[in-house]
């Protein structure tokens, strides 16, 4: 069916696991300088392994590598990159090189660094994984940076278009996000489906278009001995939210795929220059001082301006167009540059303008 297997890997190892006493024997793991070696609380107590340590690095390949990639997998998805501890005490925890007060931020990068090394070693010519953080120069590891668990709420929505931009801004073009967020989306909401309806059409214009999230209501998951396991989301397919929904986010994902060769073209400049996607105003148009302070639109590459939809119940919005010509994607009404418009904004559209 042309589809591959992502498998999840956390960089948590459970004081249960078969490995980890040998891990901690071999200096593998993160240290606590005092109090309980444990790291993270989460479904079993752990500790994270030491990616800023080579000879982990290396080690945790090596098991992913035999369990996985050797079965098949090409693709990984490197959770928990920050690393997420239960208790932020960043005194407290110390790395193969240094305090974590030091060299905390480093974690992010040398973890991607870890799985793109071994998997260009193990003859992939490209590797590129899905990772939750990020820092100076992950962009070198084959890293596509998604923002986290955030919220499902407009607030974060807004976050999400300067988060994007910023990322580009700091040399990291490959960058996605939970559409419709991933904590507290409940399907079955009207404000939900309208927030995520206006998610996805923003999504088509990311570097990477992701629908994911961990949806409301809940349904309890049960072990074959009978005992409670976690609880797993609601329906997350484009069907899941209704019958309105589902014709807008059918057309906004076969846009996308008629924007393929479009991406591809974006995706190699970004590879050859450093330039990225996702573009502020004032980086393709520096010289118009209109543009040095928008932060609710933006440019797709150069042909497309993208004027995302961020506040429940707006049918229209406010669109700044710098000089030149501008055609309406879905109108094809065309309009002169070096003005600001009022366009409208209907439910089942989100205003594009392409550059003519």
């Amino acid at each position: 069916m042309g589809i591959e297997l992502m498998v999840s890997v956390w960089p948590q190892v459970a004081l249960t696991s078969e490995n980890y006493e040998e891990m901690l024997q071999q200096g593998l793991l993160v240290r606590a300088e005092y109090g309980e070696q444990v790291g993270m609380h989460f479904v079993e107590h752990s500790m994270f392994y030491d990616a800023t340590n080579p000879r982990a690095r290396r080690y945790v390949w090596k098991k992913c590598k035999q369990n996985y990639f050797d079965h098949g997998v090409r693709l990984f998805w490197l959770d928990e990159a920050e690393p997420e501890y239960g208790s932020y005490d960043f005194a407290n925890y110390r790395y193969h090189t240094g305090s974590n007060l030091q060299v905390g931020n480093t974690y992010p990068q040398l973890y991607a660094r870890g799985f793109y090394e071994g998997m260009l070693e193990a003859g992939m010519d490209k590797p590129l994984n899905l990772l939750r953080c990020a820092w100076a120069g992950s962009q070198r590891y084959g890293a596509l940076v998604w923002s986290g668990d955030i919220m499902s709420s407009w607030k974060d929505l807004r976050k999400q278009v300067c988060a994007g931009l910023n990322m580009g801004c700091a040399g990291i073009p490959w960058w996605t996000t939970d559409i419709g967020g991933f904590h507290g989306g409940w399907i079955d909401q009207p404000e939900f489906r309208e927030l995520l309806i206006r998610w996805f059409q923003w999504g088509c214009y990311c570097p990477v278009m992701r629908l994911h999230g961990d949806r409301r209501p809940a349904e309890r998951v049960w072990h074959k001995d009978g005992t409670d396991n976690l609880a797993s989301g609601a329906d997350n397919e484009v069907w899941s939210f209704g019958q309105e929904a589902y014709p807008i986010l059918a057309k906004y994902m076969n846009r996308r795929g008629q924007l393929r060769p479009y991406v591809r073209e974006l995706m190699d400049e970004a590879h050859r220059t450093g330039k990225p996607l996702m573009r502020a105003m004032f980086y393709e148009f520096p010289d118009d001082p209109q543009c040095a302070s928008l932060k609710d639109q933006y440019m797709f590459g150069s042909r497309y301006l993208v004027a995302p939809v961020m506040e429940m119940g707006a049918r229209s919005r406010s669109v700044y167009l710098p000089h030149g010509r501008w055609q309406d994607v879905d109108t094809q009404t065309v309009y002169e540059g070096g003005q600001r418009v009022t366009v409208d904004a209907p439910l089942e559209r989100m205003p594009v303008f392409e550059k003519i």
